[in-house]
């Protein structure tokens, strides 16, 4: 029989509403005392610890190293002063980096002294070479710069290396195609090392690429700024430049031991788990106390809180700060890998903070729904629920006179692992930016600089204490606890999370770039 086409979407509606998780009345004044209790001093005072860590250990608290031991250390006494039950999940990974700072000078035409950090870095996973002079070639440049990001296919075809004399050092243009392919397509072709230029596409690719190559065997690579880059051209897109350079890198490669520590409520079902997961590992240049010490210290503090005001959750809490993330999300992987099938049905939910305190920042809620940024390069399928967390942030922010916008549910940050096909668990987040350039509808919107990167310090030395937005640290901390609280009181046992009806969105509006996605050097995402 027809259906009425009016009765019809009715029973549709109808269907929507029954099959939608019961919510809270007011979802947002139960989280106003949660809220009120948690500061940003208190997140901050953990941020200095962490800089702490960082300052007493050579710099960094990258994955496996003293710096972060010494912080892992110290989320995991807080916690179980807390009241937490604390564990460690142990594992193995491959540590890549600088053994000694490498080094970059142009010989001729000129005498040139590049600074390591501010100029150029080595890549990760990039091989090593003793100071070694030789001439450079120039594989298939757009100078002087790229008319726009990526938009150059330098060094990903073996044709770009015609011509060029074995034992040449390639000079290669960001784009395309990930780093790893061009500079092992350099090998290929008789190159002793790559140096690959930022292109200069937009304002947030000029400075110095601090990149990876993945890993595997690779020839010896650095990554430049886009001027450092076009001195080095000296005006020629192919061939022979007519400079030469004196390339140093010494990198170590070595099996390491890390952890991730684990604190779960003593409160809440134990077969209905929410993860509340931010990564506590720097890159090995810096001591990354925005990134991710922003989201890790608010973590902590959200935990703090929520056991001092004695808030007994409906569903487990179980907070993990990750390590080797920047390594390319080794923590939340080896987590997820090493809980057993019947351990992963349990978890209900999963919330990741990385990157929460930009100093340029823009209040990104991860596209759970793919609304606006559809499946594609770039972003990746939300398991259903995801559009549910979604929800929960934007609600927030509207409720309380904020604006938010979507960045790319893109899989690189720790809820990759828990998104991924076969493990389809929901999941959402907060982010701030990185290196993406804020445009100005959204310095209109959010204040700020038109034309800067979101983070101008991502990825390097200077990611330090005052590298941070305190403003936006608290606005988002606060969206956090209240995340974390809301989803721990639902009945998720009973009514696991599902989409709601309608795509879902922010008042900020969207762009193209969404922020600037984390640990966007693994590949050029261009």
């Amino acid at each position: 029989m027809r259906m009425n086409t009016r009765k019809g979407l009715l029973l549709g509606l109808l269907v929507a509403a029954v099959a939608a998780p019961p919510v809270a009345a007011d979802e947002i004044s139960q989280t106003n005392g949660l809220r009120k209790a948690l500061t940003v001093d208190g997140v901050r005072q953990h941020q200095a610890a962490f800089q702490s860590h960082a300052d007493t250990n050579g710099g960094s608290r990258t994955g496996g190293s003293p710096g972060f031991e010494a912080s892992a250390t110290y989320v995991k006494a807080k916690a179980q002063a807390a009241g937490y039950t604390v564990s460690d999940h142990f594992f193995e990974f491959l540590y890549n980096a600088d053994n000694t700072p490498p080094t970059l000078n142009q010989v001729s035409p000129s005498a040139v002294e590049y600074v390591d950090g501010v100029d150029y870095s080595s890549m990760t996973f990039s091989g090593s070479i003793p100071s070694t002079t030789a001439a450079l070639w120039a594989v298939d440049l757009r100078l002087p710069q790229a008319p726009g990001p990526g938009a150059t296919t330098s060094g990903c075809e073996a044709a770009d290396f015609a011509g060029m004399p074995a034992g040449s050092i390639a000079l290669m243009q960001r784009g395309t195609c990930p780093f790893g392919a061009k500079a092992d397509n350099a090998r290929a072709a008789g190159a002793i090392a790559s140096i690959i230029f930022n292109d200069g596409g937009d304002a947030g690719r000029v400075g110095v690429i601090n990149g990876t190559l993945g890993p595997g065997t690779h020839g010896p690579a650095l990554g430049t700024s886009l001027p450092v880059g076009q001195d080095l051209a000296n005006g020629v897109s192919s061939g022979s430049t007519g400079s030469t350079v004196t390339i140093r890198i010494d990198r170590v490669e070595e099996t390491r031991t890390t952890r991730n520590v684990i604190a779960e409520s003593p409160g809440g079902d134990p077969n209905s788990v929410v993860v509340v997961g931010a990564h506590l590992d720097s890159v090995p240049r810096g001591g990354g106390i925005q990134d991710n010490g922003s989201g890790s210290a608010s973590n902590l503090e959200i935990a703090e809180t929520l056991a001092a005001r004695d808030i007994v959750p409906r569903n487990k809490i179980r907070f993990i700060w990750f390590s080797a993330e920047e390594f390319g999300l080794l923590g939340s992987r080896a987590y997820v890998a090493d809980l057993p099938p019947a351990e992963r049905s349990k978890i209900k939910a999963m919330l990741n903070f990385d990157m929460i305190g930009s100093p340029n920042y823009v209040r990104f809620v991860y596209d759970g729904d793919n609304s606006a940024f559809p499946v594609g390069p770039g972003a990746a399928l939300g398991p259903a629920g995801s559009g549910e967390i979604e929800r929960i942030f934007h609600d927030y922010f509207a409720a309380v006179g904020l604006a938010s916008a979507e960045t790319p549910f893109s899989g690189r940050s720790d809820y990759g692992p828990f998104i991924a096909a076969g493990v389809g668990i929901p999941a959402g987040g907060l982010f701030t930016g990185a290196e993406g350039v804020k445009t100005a509808a959204e310095a209109a919107v959010y204040g700020g600089t038109a034309g800067q990167p979101y983070d101008p310090c991502y990825h390097l030395r200077c990611d330090d204490y005052d590298n941070i937005s305190i403003n936006g640290l608290s606005e988002m901390s606060d969206a956090a606890a209240h995340a974390t609280y809301s989803l721990s009181k639902r009945d998720l046992a009973k009514n696991p999370l599902v989409n709601p009806f309608g795509p879902v969105s922010g008042t900020g509006g969207t762009t193209s770039g969404g922020g600037g996605l984390h640990i966007d050097h693994e590949e050029d995402a261009a």
